[in-house]
């Protein structure tokens, strides 16, 4: 079994965390506004190919730094364009990435996300590659379990993540597929407070803490190199 979530003990260590982690996603959206980089150089390569799925609210962008080391490795980095900043219900989003698998020719696809995009990479791998197109999933900081934070009153796009209901449970039932994820994610999540654990799937618990700024991380970027070369193939 994967640490438990190790949270700060005190609560100035706890704002320390979120203030640093909104700190990086308000500078990964004006590094962005400023430059949006063209995803078709990051087509290009010989190893098994990759689909990126961002968080809810993100575009793909948030993923360049996973992005830059896959496709230094030779990994194509694909994207779902009409996925935009992904507020949309995941089985909606899902239908986007099954067809850019399609439209694409793609296959042995590793589906590597962040967040959310964890959630719509397992539907896709439940209801929509009829195909077989896709080896696996790496999630990264997603909440297979839901969030408890989906409680509060918040927008529609993030009450999707309600434990218990939903997209939430429709995914928790699919168990048989959980072989062919790999869930990567910190012990402490800001946004995730029971974390990404999932039963059956590979857990890789690292010693970080956040949920925008792990995307950066020299571990979390190491680990999911090497689980996207060694995912068996489906």
């Amino acid at each position: 079994m994967a640490p438990r979530i190790r949270a700060p003990r005190s609560l100035r260590d706890r704002a320390e965390v979120w203030l640093g982690d909104y700190a990086y996603a308000l500078r990964a959206e004006r590094r962005n506004a400023r430059s949006r980089p063209d995803p078709v150089p990051f087509e290009t390569g010989s190893e098994r190919p990759v689909l990126l799925v961002p968080g809810v609210y993100e575009r793909w962008e948030y993923l360049l730094p996973v992005a830059h080391a896959l496709n230094e490795q030779g990994h194509p980095c694909f994207i779902v364009p009409e996925l935009q900043r992904n507020s949309i219900p995941i089985p909606q989003a899902s239908r986007l990435a099954g067809a850019v698998l399609r439209d694409r020719d793609l296959s042995d696809v590793v589906i590597v996300a962040h967040s959310k995009g964890g959630l719509i990479g397992k539907h896709v791998l439940a209801f929509d590659d009829p195909d077989g197109r896709v080896a696996g999933v790496v999630a990264i900081a997603s909440p297979f379990q839901g969030s408890t934070f989906s409680r509060l009153p918040l927008t529609k796009p993030l009450r999707e993540f309600a434990p218990g209901q939903g997209s939430i449970a429709t995914l928790a039932a699919e168990k048989m597929i959980n072989e062919h994820i790999v869930s990567i994610y910190p012990y402490y999540d800001t946004h995730i407070p029971s974390g990404s654990e999932l039963a059956g799937a590979t857990n890789i618990a690292l010693p970080l803490s956040g949920h925008f700024r792990v995307l950066a991380e020299p571990l979390v970027i190491a680990e999911t190199v090497r689980a996207v070369a060694t995912l068996p193939h489906r």
